[in-house]
């Protein structure tokens, strides 16, 4: 009795075909997989420092309208806030701006200080106006309060 039975099997060029193709499929997957990476990096990237420069224009926008006194020293490169009671100091550094225990990592292209609309070097102040790097999207904050008549009766 012969037994000539032909066993099903894949050949070796049907096999060597299937690892080509579930090579081509896995490097696609990896080189979709980095773009995605990188596009979820720029995102969040953009998002810190939108958060950040929000953090900081809500900051100043707190300030000026809680104190009384706002001065700026150039020679120092401090913005000073203060009343009766209390007083907070910005300082602007090179690649950040610290106030107190905070720190905003923003680093300024430009930097105005006004009082009653004119631009002021060195005093005291009511406005201020900071135009960011490119990093940044060379963004401008205005803040500003408005001036009661104690602020004039008190010079």
């Amino acid at each position: 009795m012969e037994r000539n039975r032909k066993l099903n099997a894949f050949t070796l060029s049907e096999m060597i075909i299937v690892l080509i193709l579930t090579s081509i499929v896995v490097g696609l997957a990896f080189s979709v997989l980095t773009l995605v990476q990188k596009q979820m990096f720029a995102i969040q990237n953009n998002y810190n420092t939108s958060l950040e420069l929000n953090k900081l224009e809500t900051s100043l926008w707190l300030d000026f309208n809680r104190y009384s006194k706002i001065t700026y020293d150039d020679i120092e490169d401090e913005m000073k806030f203060s009343s009766e009671l209390d007083s907070v100091v910005y300082q602007f550094r090179q690649d950040f701006i610290v106030k107190e225990k905070d720190t905003f990592s923003i680093q300024l292209q430009n930097k105005q200080m006004y009082f009653d609309g004119e631009q002021s070097i060195n005093g005291q102040i009511d406005a201020i106006k900071l135009e960011t790097m490119k990093e940044f999207q060379n963004q401008k904050l205005f803040v500003y309060k408005t001036n009661d008549t104690t602020l004039y009766m008190n010079q």
